[in-house]
């Protein structure tokens, strides 16, 4: 697949390549797997000589070893002895960007918490000694959020602060997925384009390997989705095992009943007959999988709290594939994609509204966008929008077929809402699968 998106990353990683000429620059690139960030990396060293390590969950000394023999080979750097410690190759490296420009790439570093955890405190104590002397664009990603989020971003954590950039990068924007479906499918229907945004959620390798299977439209899609011999379907397992590598089955459960739309703290506890909240905080501030979300103009304290997963792919990955787990293991592909048709025009419905709360908020002026429903549950609006600059409020209704769209009914079930929005302009409004 072509390169798209990613300018501003892009522009970010050239600065700070250019700042790096005269000053020491520290990046950190984070985001899930998948995301592409090894692929960002390498764009932006496109023509640029750069040292390119793989943190590897290995021995120390064999790792250091094979190192050694990189760094030799690729900066001409004649190193006497055996190098065992990742102490002494970041000292030879960090000295050698004293006297000579360095790009420094280690991608997966989170894998050194496993090798030595005090490998970061190493690093803290060298960078320091060096900065002010070195030329070097040192650039670390990783895989696993919340292991980054507590190597990096922790104020207890050995490189706190020392960053000069923080990029989070995201699934690509919507503007982008279609850039990408219209360029090998001109002719795409705004159902492939649901169905690619649906079980993509904009992630980079996932859209890439559709794409490479030629799986433009919304059958091949899930067709090439289900096959036995495609990765997606141990995607799942392979994403919650990687980050949570104890205590994974009473998460499996919680995002499998979230996915299910058992979404609330008091459905949840009361069929895992336990307390989930430890875990739900875990999920919402750690590893940022899931998301709380209250009914618009509700405040902090409200107690009509509804979880969300963040991620389109867990989304669908629980919701079909996890429950279908020995359908996946017999390689009984034809009864999953049945499942899935069964349930496919509800579901679809739900990531329709997904879908046009996600494109509001990123190419309109509005700053507040949610859902609303009343307090016991039955009333629901799929969508408020709020301009506090403009003074602008949107109220509106998502359905896959706009002939069930009643504004009528919309600005009745709105009254309750008329008391927050007294000084704003209200326009209602409904959206369906041909406003895409």
């Amino acid at each position: 697949m072509e390169f798209f998106g990613r300018e501003k990353e892009l522009e970010v990683l050239a600065r700070e390549q250019e700042l790096s000429l005269t000053s020491a620059r520290f990046t950190i690139i984070m985001g899930r797997r998948r995301i592409g960030k090894t692929y960002l990396i390498r764009r932006s060293f496109k023509n640029t000589p750069c040292l390119y390590i793989l943190a590897k969950n290995e021995a120390e000394a064999t790792f250091c070893a094979s190192l050694q023999r990189q760094i030799q080979r690729e900066l001409n750097i004649p190193i006497y002895g055996t190098i065992r410690s990742m102490r002494d190759i970041f000292e030879i490296l960090f000295s050698y960007a004293t006297k000579e420009h360095l790009n420094l790439v280690i991608d997966e570093v989170q894998e050194f918490f496993y090798v030595r955890k005090s490998i970061f405190a190493d690093m803290q104590e060298l960078w320091d000694q060096y900065k002010s002397e070195m030329k070097i664009n040192f650039i670390t990603c990783g895989s696993i959020y919340s292991l980054m989020k507590e190597l990096f971003e922790d104020k207890k954590a050995a490189m706190y602060g020392r960053l000069t950039k923080r990029i989070e990068l995201l699934p690509f924007s919507i503007a982008t997925m279609k850039e990408i479906l219209r360029h090998y499918l001109p002719s795409y229907r705004n159902e492939d384009l649901l169905c690619l945004y649906m079980l993509t959620g904009g992630v980079a390798k996932y859209i890439e390997t559709l794409i490479d299977e030629q799986a433009f439209t919304k059958q091949k899609m899930l067709e090439c989705f289900i096959n036995a011999y495609m990765p997606f379907l141990t995607e799942g397992t392979d994403l919650i095992n990687m980050e949570f590598r104890r205590e994974s089955a009473i998460y499996y459960s919680i995002l499998s009943l979230i996915a299910d739309g058992k979404n609330t703290s008091g459905e949840i506890d009361s069929i895992l007959e336990t307390t989930s909240s430890a875990y739900l905080r875990n999920l919402e501030i750690n590893y940022s999988l899931v998301r709380k979300v209250r009914p618009v103009f509700a405040s902090e304290r409200s107690r009509g709290i509804r979880y969300r997963l963040n991620d389109n792919f867990l989304q669908f990955w629980f919701r079909f594939i996890y429950p279908n787990l020995d359908l996946v293991e017999s390689q009984r592909s034809d009864l999953l994609l049945e499942i899935i048709e069964q349930g496919y025009s509800v579901y679809s419905g739900f990531v329709l509204e997904r879908y046009f709360q996600q494109r509001i908020r990123e190419e309109e002026r509005f700053s507040l966008i949610g859902n609303w429903w009343d307090s016991k549950g039955e009333n629901e609006i799929d969508i408020v929008a709020i301009n506090r600059i403009d003074r602008q409020a949107r109220i509106a209704e998502v359905k896959i077929n706009p002939r069930k769209i009643s504004l009528h009914v919309l600005e009745q079930k709105a009254q309750k809402l008329l008391g927050e929005l007294k000084r704003y302009r209200i326009e209602y409004q409904g959206y369906s699968l041909e406003d895409m």
